[in-house]
C-alpha cells in the first residue's frame, strides 16, 4: 500500500494545544492523503485524541491551521467538520438505542413531506445506502440489540448519508471480538477502496500494520514521525511511542507452581447463566489463563466465581475450605478479588476523587464509628499508588482526569489494598496504551511471584499466552480445552475456541462437537 502521488485530503499544519498547565500538541503537522488509511499511534496522553478531536471540529487549536483539499478553513464545531465531509465515530457510540437501524442513519436528515416523515423514502435511502456500503443490516432492527460491531457498522452509515468522505475511528476494534474485528478491518479496507480516508487511532499495532497506508507517531504531544506503514513494525513503532525500546513486551514468568504447590483456589461443577459445569483450581503462584471468543462463558464464569453472578450449583474451596461466595463483598472478605472487564461502567465512580476509588472496597479499614481517618487512608492510597506506579497530580481529583492507562492501574491498586489471595483480572489492559500495558503486566507476574493465585481472561490470545502458566478455552460455556507447555500456542487456542479439533489438543471427548 502507498500513498505516493495521493492530493493531501487533509492537512492540520503547525498545530498547537493546550490545557491548563499541560501542553497536549506541540507544533505538531500531519498530512493525510486522500482514500488512504492513516493511522495514529501514541502512549495514552500523546495526543492522538486531541489531534483527531481539532480535526473533527470538536474543539479549536491554539495555534496552526487546517487545510482541506487545498483550501484553509476553521472549524468552530463537528457540524462545520461535517460540511467539509469529516466525521468522526468515537470509541464511546453515540446512538440512540430505541430507534430504529435507518432512523438512526438518518437522525436529522429523515425525508420528510412537510412535518410528516416519509417510511417508503427512508426504507429506499437506506437500502441504497447500505448496498453501496456493502453492509447487511436490517432496517427495522432496534439499535439497542445490535452487536457492537454492528452498532459501528450504523454510525459509518449515518456518516456516509450526510456526505462524509473522512471518518475518523477511535479504536473501533477495542470491544469487539476475533471475527467482528475481521468484518470491521474488511469495512474499513472497503471505504477506502471506495475514495474514502480513513484516520485510525488504535492500540492495536498488528491492526495499525495490517490496515493503514501510513502511521503517524506521537509522542507527549510532540510529532515523531510519518512514515508508510511498511516501513515499521512492531519494534519500531513501540520504539518510537516510546522513545526507548521495550526488551520484551511480556515479563519473565515466574515458575511454574509444583504439583505439590497449595491449592489456594478450586471450583466444581459450576453452574450458573452463560456457565455450564465448569471445574477449575489455581494453585499458589500460578497464573491461568481463560482464553474464548466473546460469549464463551468466560465472564460469567468470573463472576459466577467471585459472588457477582448468582450459581445455581458449585462446590468453591479457599485453600481447602469449603465457603460459600454469596456476594462481592463476600468474596472480598474472603480475600477472593476481582477487576471488572469494563473499568467504567464496572469498576470505577469516575467523578468521584481518585482516593475513594482506591478505598472503595475496603473503607472499613479505614474507619471508626462511621467517621473515615483521612490521614490514615491517604497515607494507604499513597503507597499502593506508588506500588502500581500511578502518579497523580492530586488524590482529591476526579479518576476522570487520568488516562485509561491510570485509571486501569488504580484498579490494580484496589485491588492490592484488599489483599488478595486470589485475583480475577477481566481483560486487564483493554484500551490501554503499550507502556502501560507492560506496567500492568509486570502487576500481575509480581502477584503470582507474592504467591497469588491469579486468573486472567483476555480475547487477545498473545496475552494469555505471554502471561499465562496454563490455559483453559472456553466455548459456549464450558471448558473445551486445557492447554499447558509445549501445548500452549495461538492456533490450539482458536482451533479449541472456534471448535475445530486438533490432535495435541487436550479435551473431553464429544466437546468439539458443541455448539
Amino acid at each position: 500500500m502507498t500513498t505516493a502521488g495521493r492530493e493531501p485530503h487533509v492537512e492540520l499544519l503547525n498545530i498547537s494545544k493546550r490545557f491548563g498547565g499541560v501542553q497536549a500538541l506541540d507544533d505538531v503537522t500531519v498530512r493525510i492523503a486522500a482514500g488512504s488509511v492513516h493511522a495514529l499511534v501514541g502512549e495514552n496522553g500523546a495526543g492522538k485524541s486531541t489531534l483527531s478531536k481539532i480535526c473533527a471540529g470538536v474543539m479549536p487549536p491554539d495555534a496552526g491551521s487546517i487545510v482541506i483539499a487545498g483550501v484553509p478553513v476553521t472549524l468552530r464545531s463537528p457540524r462545520d467538520a461535517l460540511l467539509h465531509g469529516i466525521a468522526s465515530i468515537a470509541q464511546e457510540l453515540a446512538l440512540v438505542p430505541h430507534l430504529s437501524v435507518e432512523q438512526n442513519v438518518f437522525l436529522g436528515s429523515e425525508p420528510a413531506a412537510g412535518a410528516f416523515l416519509r417510511p417508503r423514502a427512508l426504507r429506499k435511502a437506506f437500502n441504497a445506502l447500505a448496498a453501496e456500503a456493502g453492509f447487511d443490516l436490517d432496517p427495522a432492527a432496534l439499535v439497542g440489540g445490535l452487536r457492537t460491531a454492528d452498532q459501528q457498522k450504523v454510525e459509518i452509515l449515518r456518516a456516509l448519508s450526510r456526505g462524509a468522505s473522512m471518518i475518523i475511528m477511535d479504536e473501533p476494534s477495542a470491544a469487539l471480538s476475533g471475527p467482528d474485528t475481521a468484518r470491521l478491518h474488511a469495512v474499513i479496507k472497503h471505504l477506502a477502496g471506495t475514495g474514502h480516508t480513513v484516520v485510525l487511532i488504535s492500540h492495536f499495532l498488528s491492526e495499525v500494520l495490517q490496515l493503514a497506508d501510513t502511521v503517524t507517531i506521537l509522542r507527549d504531544g510532540r510529532h515523531v514521525r510519518t512514515a508508510p506503514a511498511r516501513d515499521e513494525n512492531n519494534a519500531s513503532l513501540i520504539e518510537g511511542m516510546l522513545g526507548r525500546t521495550l526488551e520484551s513486551v511480556f515479563p519473565d514468568k515466574p515458575p511454574r507452581p509444583s504439583s505439590d504447590a497449595p491449592v489456594v483456589f478450586a471450583a466444581s461443577d459450576v453452574t450458573a447463566p452463560g456457565v455450564n459445569n465448569v471445574s477449575i483450581e489455581v494453585r499458589a503462584g500460578e497464573i491461568v489463563g481463560l482464553a474464548g471468543l466473546v460469549g464463551a462463558g468466560r465472564t460469567e464464569l468470573a463472576r459466577a466465581l467471585t459472588g457477582a453472578a448468582p450459581a445455581v450449583s458449585a462446590d468453591v474451596r479457599l485453600h481447602g475450605k469449603q465457603v460459600a461466595l454469596r456476594s462481592p463483598r463476600h468474596a472480598l472478605r474472603r480475600g477472593v478479588v476481582m477487576i471488572p472487564e469494563s473499568r467504567k461502567e464496572q469498576g470505577l465512580v469516575l467523578q468521584r476523587a481518585i482516593d475513594e476509588n482506591v478505598t472503595l472496597a475496603n473503607l472499613s479499614d479505614y474507619s471508626r464509628g462511621g467517621m473515615i481517618g483521612r490521614r490514615r487512608e491517604q497515607k494507604a492510597v499513597r503507597g499502593v499508588l506508588e506500588q502500581v506506579r500511578v502518579k497523580a497530580p492530586s488524590l482529591s481529583s476526579p479518576i476522570a482526569g487520568l488516562s485509561g492507562g491510570n485509571q486501569q492501574k488504580t484498579l490494580f491498586a484496589r485491588a492490592l489494598l484488599c489483599k488478595p489471595s486470589v485475583l480475577v483480572a477481566d481483560e486487564p489492559t483493554r484500551g490501554v496504551d503499550v507502556g502501560s500495558r507492560r506496567a500492568i503486566y509486570d502487576l500481575i507476574v509480581e502477584q503470582a511471584q507474592a504467591g497469588v493465585g491469579v486468573v486472567v481472561i483476555s480475547s487477545d490470545v498473545e496475552e494469555v499466552l505471554g502471561l499465562a502458566h496454563r490455559v483453559l478455552v472456553m466455548r459456549g460455556g464450558r471448558v473445551v480445552a486445557e492447554l499447558t507447555d509445549d501445548q500452549m500456542t495461538e492456533a490450539n487456542v482458536l482451533h479449541a475456541a472456534f471448535a475445530e479439533v486438533r490432535p495435541d489438543q487436550t479435551q473431553e471427548p464429544g466437546d468439539a462437537t458443541d455448539d
